[in-house]
């Protein structure tokens, strides 16, 4: 079986792959655009790559024997996944390897950022002694804050703790429990601007992150602040970033990543003295490169030779012939983990999943894994997968629970999702009617509702009035937002009801805060399936 390596991997992880006697093992000896990969990757059985070579749709295409690709890495930014699966070629990625090594360049950065030591250097190099414009600031004592708390921001408080900082995070899907354990204090994302001498980021890129630290969060901060992002570019809006350092609202920055990488010759933040960048370096160690060289070679190895799949980001970990039966179960119970993690609050203790009638027959954990990977979205992005997702759970401290059940209900099979919050309960149940090609959401909220579980939905708790329907489909109709079904249900006459449609499109915000403002509805919610 031909392995094309494409990209620099560690030696080891290569002596890995050529020692197995099914492998005939190709190293490219640089970097190959997709013109020069296609005739390159033909009999291809497998594909290493790091970060450099895309393996685009074409190159998929091209490979008619391809099977797996595997990145040395976290990110699947440079695999088209989407073809991949479409293809039934496996796609792996090593989520772990660069924990250490990203953890260690932010402290890095934050200790050179305390004493300008970049700025120092290059003075001294330029054949100047000018201590005076130099004076730092010690880190002993200040107050660091920590914009999430995953595997990479755990270590970060862990070292700043025994630097005598104080660590104040903000992760609102991290448990009360886990940021003890952490001997860290949570705080809601004010009162950590307000407080933090220095803050790092260490979320995903998702919606929610995107330009999160922009003008309005730069002026919530102590004056003089100091941020640092190794995490992902784009979380901070680099264009407000540097008019809060030319206001000394932010007195300095360190930056391992940047909205366009490379980024361009005239970038405005170059000309700063008091930014330090390096070129996205968090996983540029002898250590980090060893180990995802490693952990790749082991994981491409175990599925060419035994069938088996881990570290995967569009399969879970089933052989063909059961994947094919469970894949109706798949696809639902990531859909109602997405509903459930949307409509709920952020940080959650408990998820419970239940499964009723012919579905405590299926394979639990691949389809549990689902539902997480839906309901982690929010937290995770495009790093949640399969593999990850009960790590993750586990680091964010929620309890997972599953339930085979035995209850008689109105279906043959369901799978009906929970989750706590403290004593507050959010839910949804689904199933299938006639064949497993046609799933449907039949509960949210104990509510008995019919969804075509796909694209967009609204709902919303509403009193039960008389016109309530003609005013949403009006309001709806004037922000040109068509709604291609309708579901209701309500307690009693007169009493609370539960609205849910499904829309083509998402309704704009405007739409929404005339909603919110009727006196007769609440729980507003827009999900993206």
């Amino acid at each position: 079986m031909k392995v094309l390596v494409c990209d620099p991997v560690s030696p080891k992880g290569i002596a890995l792959l050529q020692q197995r006697r099914e492998f005939q093992v190709v190293v490219l000896p640089k970097k190959h655009a997709e013109a020069e990969l296609l005739p390159l990757v033909a009999g291809a059985v497998a594909i290493v790559v790091r970060s450099e070579t895309k393996i685009t749709r074409k190159v998929i295409e091209s490979a008619p024997q391809l099977r797996v690709v595997g990145r040395a890495g976290v990110g699947v930014d440079n695999i088209d996944v989407e073809a991949a699966t479409q293809r039934g070629i496996v796609v792996m990625n090593t989520p772990g390897g660069n924990t250490i090594s990203t953890a260690e360049l932010t402290f890095s950065m934050l200790m050179a950022l305390a004493r300008k030591i970049p700025q120092a250097h290059g003075s001294m190099k330029a054949g100047e002694w000018n201590r005076k414009a130099f004076n730092g600031t010690e880190l002993y004592g200040k107050t660091l804050g920590i914009l999430g708390l995953g595997r990479i921001g755990s270590e970060v408080a862990r070292r700043a703790i025994a630097f005598g900082l104080r660590v104040l995070a903000y992760d609102p899907y991290l448990t009360l429990s886990r940021a003890s354990a952490l001997q860290v204090e949570m705080a809601e994302l004010d009162e950590l601007y307000a407080r933090s001498d220095f803050i790092t980021v260490h979320m995903p890129m998702t919606a929610e992150t995107k330009g999160m630290l922009n003008a309005a969060a730069f002026a919530k901060m102590k004056k003089g602040v100091r941020i640092l992002n190794c995490a992902r570019g784009g979380i901070v809006n680099e264009t407000d970033l540097l008019a809060a350092l030319q206001s000394g609202q932010v007195s300095g920055a360190a930056l391992d990543v940047y909205e366009t990488e490379p980024p361009p010759a005239d970038f405005p933040l170059r000309a700063l003295p008091q930014v330090i960048m390096t070129p996205h370096l968090g996983a540029s160690t002898e250590e980090a490169q060893e180990n995802v060289g490693i952990e790749v070679a082991e994981s491409i190895t175990d599925f060419l030779v035994t069938g088996a799949v881990r570290n995967a980001v569009n399969l879970p970990n089933l052989d063909i012939k059961t994947y094919e039966k469970v894949r109706p179960y798949l696809s639902l119970g990531e859909k109602l983990g997405r509903l459930v993690g949307q409509i709920g609050p952020k940080r959650n203790d408990r998820l419970v999943i239940t499964y009723g009638g012919k579905a405590t027959e299926m394979p639990g954990d691949p389809i549990t894994r689902s539902v997480l990977k839906g309901f982690l979205e929010s937290v995770g992005g495009k790093d949640v997968n399969q593999v990850n997702v009960r790590t993750m759970a586990k680091g964010l401290g929620l309890r997972v629970e599953e339930i085979k059940s035995n209850e008689e209900t109105d279906f043959n099979e369901w799978l009906h999702v929970q989750a706590w919050s403290g004593d507050q309960k959010v839910s949804a149940g689904g199933t299938f009617y006639g064949t497993r090609n046609q799933p449907r959401i039949v509960r949210v909220n104990s509510h008995p509702v019919e969804i075509v579980p796909e694209g967009v939905l609204f709902l919303m708790t509403n009193k039960d009035r008389p016109g309530i329907v003609g005013y949403l489909g009006t309001l709806m109709g004037n922000h040109h937002i068509n709604i291609a079904s309708m579901s209701l249900n309500r307690d009693i006459e007169g009493g609370r009801a539960l609205t849910v449609l499904n829309l083509d499109s998402p309704p704009p915000a405007a739409a929404l805060a005339l909603l919110q403002r009727d006196a007769d509805i609440s729980d507003v919610h827009v999900v993206q399936l």
